[in-house]
C-alpha cells in the first residue's frame, strides 16, 4: 500500500483517483455485439456464448426442472444461510414501502404521489470465479416487494452450460420469474432489446466486469434505464488507536479479494497502526485462496495518516467511498458526520461482510465517488413515482388566476387558455343557474 502522511488538500484529488477502465476504447468493441443481438436475437446470443464462454448451448432458457434440481446440489448449511440472509434483506426492504399520502394544498386542490412498480426488470448476475448468488437476493427481493411483474435474470453458463446452483436456488427463493444462461455484453443487450427467448426489460440491474459496465452504459444512452454508474468495488476503513490491526487487515483483504482493480483505503489518526496492519495483512494473505488477486489490488491501494480527525473526516467525505467501515472510539458519533458514502459499518464488530451478505442492507452501491449524489439500490430503485392531482370547480376558481398570470408571463397563451375556457364556462353555468 502507498502511504501518505498529512497530505495537503491539493494532493487529495490525485490520492483519491480510482482505477478505471477506458470505456472510450471499449465501446467500439461492445457496439457490434449489441447490434448483432438486436438483428439476430438468440442466434447471435448463442454464437457469442460459444465464443466468449467457451460452451455451446441449445437454448438460453433455464427450465423449472433444472432450477428445482439445484437444491439437491447445495448443502443444507448453505441453503439455511441463504434463507436467513433473504429473511433479513426482506425485513429491511419491506420497511421502505410507502403509503400514499393525499394532500389538500388549498381548498379544492388535492395532490398525491404513488409508487408504481417497473413492470419488467433485468438482473445481471456474474458467474466465473465468484458466482454472486448474494446479489440475486439483493436485487430480486426488493423487485418482488415493489411488485415488478417480470423479474428476468441472466447469468453466464459454466463450461458444462450450467448456471451455479446457488444462483438458481437464490433466484427461486427471491422471486425471479425467468432465468437465462447468458453472460457478458450479449446478456445486457438481450435484456435491453429482447430476443426470441429473453424478453425486453425496462431497467437493468447488477454488477459485472468492465465489458458489462460498458454495455450497460451503451444501452443507457439508447433509452434503457440502468441501476447506477458502476466501477470497481471499494472500501475505506477509518481506524483510530482502539482498532485491532487484525480486524483492519481482514476488512481490507475482504475488499481486495473482489478483483485486481478493487480500491482499498486505510485512513487513520494513529500512525503506529499502519505497520501493524501491514504485518497482519501478510499473515492473513498466507492462506488466502485469492491472495494473488488481493495482492495486486493492495499494490494500487492507499494508507493515509491525518493528525486531525476533522481533516480526516473531510478526506473521507470527499472520497465518498462505496463502503465505509468505522473502527474507532465513538463510532456512532463519527458516523453522524458522514455525508458521502454508499453504506456505513459502525464499530469494531460490524464488518463489511455482514452487509455484503446478510445484515439486511443492500450491497449494490455507488462506486467511483458517485456516493456524492447516488444512493444504493433500494425498493425505490424498482418503482416509478407518479404524481396525481385533482381540482374541483371551486379549486380551479381559486387556483386558476394564478396559473393564468404565470402562463401569460411566460408567453404560453394556450396554457392560460386551458384554464380561462374552463373558468368562463363555470361562470356562464353559474349565471344560467
Amino acid at each position: 500500500m502507498r502511504i501518505a502522511i498529512n497530505p495537503n488538500r491539493e494532493s487529495w484529488k490525485a490520492l483519491q483517483e480510482r482505477p478505471a477502465a477506458d470505456f472510450s476504447e471499449m465501446l467500439p468493441k461492445v457496439k457490434p455485439i449489441i447490434e448483432a443481438i438486436q438483428q439476430e436475437g438468440d442466434a447471435a446470443l448463442m454464437r457469442f456464448t460459444s465464443e466468449f464462454d467457451k460452451v455451446s448451448i441449445e437454448s438460453p432458457i433455464v427450465d423449472l426442472a433444472e432450477i428445482e434440481a439445484a437444491q439437491d446440489l447445495l448443502s443444507e448449511e448453505l441453503k439455511t444461510a441463504i434463507r436467513k440472509a433473504a429473511g433479513n434483506i426482506e425485513a429491511f426492504h419491506r420497511t421502505q414501502q410507502e403509503q400514499v399520502k393525499v394532500v389538500e394544498v388549498m381548498p379544492g386542490v388535492t395532490c398525491w404521489r404513488k409508487s408504481v412498480a417497473i413492470e419488467s426488470v433485468g438482473l445481471y448476475i456474474p458467474g466465473g470465479t465468484a458466482p454472486l448468488f448474494s446479489t440475486v437476493l439483493m436485487l430480486a427481493i426488493p423487485a418482488r416487494l415493489a411488485g415488478c411483474r417480470e423479474v428476468v435474470l441472466c447469468s453466464p453458463p459454466d463450461k458444462n452450460g450450467n448456471i451455479h446452483p446457488a444462483i438458481l436456488f437464490a433466484a427461486q427463493l427471491a422471486g425471479v420469474t425467468r432465468i437465462f444462461r447468458a453472460g457478458g455484453v450479449q446478456a445486457i443487450a438481450s435484456m435491453a432489446y429482447g430476443t426470441e427467448s429473453i424478453p425486453k426489460v425496462f431497467k437493468i440491474f447488477g454488477p459485472g466486469n468492465a465489458w458489462v459496465t460498458a454495455a450497460k452504459q451503451y444501452v443507457s444512452q439508447q433509452g434503457v434505464a440502468i441501476d447506477m454508474p458502476a466501477g470497481p468495488s471499494e472500501v475505506l476503513v477509518w481506524a483510530d488507536h482502539t482498532a485491532d490491526p487484525d480486524f483492519v487487515a481482514a476488512d481490507l483483504l475482504a475488499q481486495a479479494e473482489h478483483g485486481t482493480d478493487s480500491q482499498v483505503v486505510l485512513v487513520t489518526n494513529h500512525a503506529e497502526l499502519i505497520p501493524k496492519v501491514d504485518a497482519a495483512i501478510e499473515l492473513q494473505l498466507a492462506d488466502l485462496p485469492r491472495a494473488g488477486i488481493a495482492r495486486e489490488a493492495l499494490s494500487n491501494s492507499l494508507a493515509v495518516f491525518f493528525e486531525s480527525n476533522d481533516v480526516a473526516l473531510d478526506f473521507i467525505n470527499t472520497y465518498a467511498p462505496e463502503h465505509l467501515i468505522l473502527l474507532c472510539d465513538d463510532a456512532s458519533v463519527f458516523a453522524e458526520r458522514i455525508v458521502n458514502a454508499g453504506s456505513v459499518f459502525i464499530g469494531h464488530f460490524s464488518p463489511e461482510s455482514a452487509g455484503d451478505y446478510a445484515s439486511g442492507t443492500n450491497h449494490t452501491l455507488p462506486t467511483n465517488g458517485f456516493a456524492t449524489a447516488y444512493s444504493g439500490v433500494s425498493l425505490d430503485s424498482f418503482v416509478k413515482k407518479i404524481t396525481f392531482q385533482q381540482l374541483t370547480p371551486n379549486g380551479l376558481e381559486r387556483l386558476g388566476p394564478t396559473v393564468e398570470t404565470m402562463a401569460l408571463a411566460e408567453t404560453l397563451d394556450a396554457h392560460a387558455r386551458a384554464v380561462s375556457i374552463r373558468l368562463q364556462k363555470l361562470k356562464n353555468n353559474a349565471l344560467l343557474s
